[in-house]
């Protein structure tokens, strides 16, 4: 066993997992998994830079982690860093604060590496579920970015693209600095164009229709699961290795893109974080559905912070 902790910070959120790894079972066990909604990436799309409060924001949940990582006596911790920060001309400030708070400094991966880890976080346990035919689609829906992974064992093809749930409200959604609510017919139309020319790129890597199995991660797909279920709070346990079908995605979608701000705080699932951002993160599910001919989709918790994990281990 080798306890590790792993820090993934994207666009919207940045999360812990703190854990004993038993590379000779294959088994991963959490000691501690959270996560923080900081918004790194507020305005990056437009600005090109890192906001000061957006920093401050992640600074704040680096400390608190910080702390947990000693409480439980992690011996090695690698600190990821994804969309938002491999865009920003200011990264260097972003480096430094962490390095001085974590004591490590974070690596700004590329989105083939952000692709490779998020695979094999999903996939490493669903090696024994005989009923899940092969090849995965593992798609990683973000912030500022979503990536698209075939495989079996191991990766054949990967592509990340500049399609996430805020890059999307931010570009489309927001009118006069706020989120338009709810959003117009013609603004809804930007969006999925935008949409279906990202994933048109994506297939020119990723042969996205040979896939038997999609695979979906991050908090737009865990949400839309939530809402599926009705669960009267998140529920991770519920939410890993749900099946949520086609129709019911579109059903849920339509209604995301029909609601207002206070319709969708008061679903008991959406954390608070999601509830400006969650439709247009359904909406790239649904496209991704659509242009595969994915009946369902399989949602899993375990996505690019467990392969983060595992690269430690």
């Amino acid at each position: 066993m080798t306890r590790v902790a792993a820090v993934d910070c994207g666009t919207n959120s940045i999360r812990l997992l703190v854990a004993d790894a038993d590379p000779a079972t294959g088994e991963l066990t959490d000691l501690d998994r959270r996560m923080t909604i900081v918004r790194l990436g507020q305005g990056v799309d437009r600005t090109g830079r890192l906001a000061p409060e957006a920093l401050e924001r992640t600074f704040a949940a680096c400390r608190e982690y910080a702390e947990v990582i000693k409480e439980h006596g992690a011996e090695r911790l690698r600190f990821v860093a994804t969309s938002a920060s491999r865009d920003a001309e200011n990264r260097d400030d972003f480096v430094r604060g962490v390095l001085d708070i974590l004591g490590v400094e974070p690596e700004v991966i590329s989105g083939d590496q952000e692709a490779e880890f998020s695979f094999i976080g999903a996939t490493r346990e669903l090696a024994g579920r005989d009923h899940l035919d092969r090849p995965y689609l593992v798609v990683d829906i973000g912030g500022g970015s979503t990536e698209f992974v075939v495989g079996d064992d191991h990766v054949r093809a990967a592509r990340s693209v500049d399609v996430g749930c805020v890059r999307m409200t931010e570009r489309h959604l927001v009118r006069e600095g706020a989120v338009t609510d709810p959003p117009t017919a013609g603004q809804v139309a930007a969006m999925r164009a935008d949409i279906e020319a990202a994933l048109d790129l994506a297939e020119e890597t990723v042969p996205l229709r040979e896939a038997r199995t999609l695979v979906g991660l991050a908090g737009s797909v865990t949400t839309v699961s939530a809402i599926a279920q009705e669960l009267p709070e998140y529920d991770s346990a519920a939410i890993h290795h749900s099946r949520v079908s086609r129709d019911r995605v579109r059903e849920i979608t339509d209604w995301l893109l029909r609601s207002t701000h206070a319709e969708r705080a008061a679903v008991p699932s959406m954390h608070p974080g999601r509830v400006d951002v969650i439709a247009a993160g359904a909406l790239v599910l649904l496209s991704i559905m659509e242009r595969t001919g994915a009946e369902e989709v399989v949602v899993s918790e375990h996505d690019i912070l467990d392969g983060i994990a595992w690269s430690v281990a």
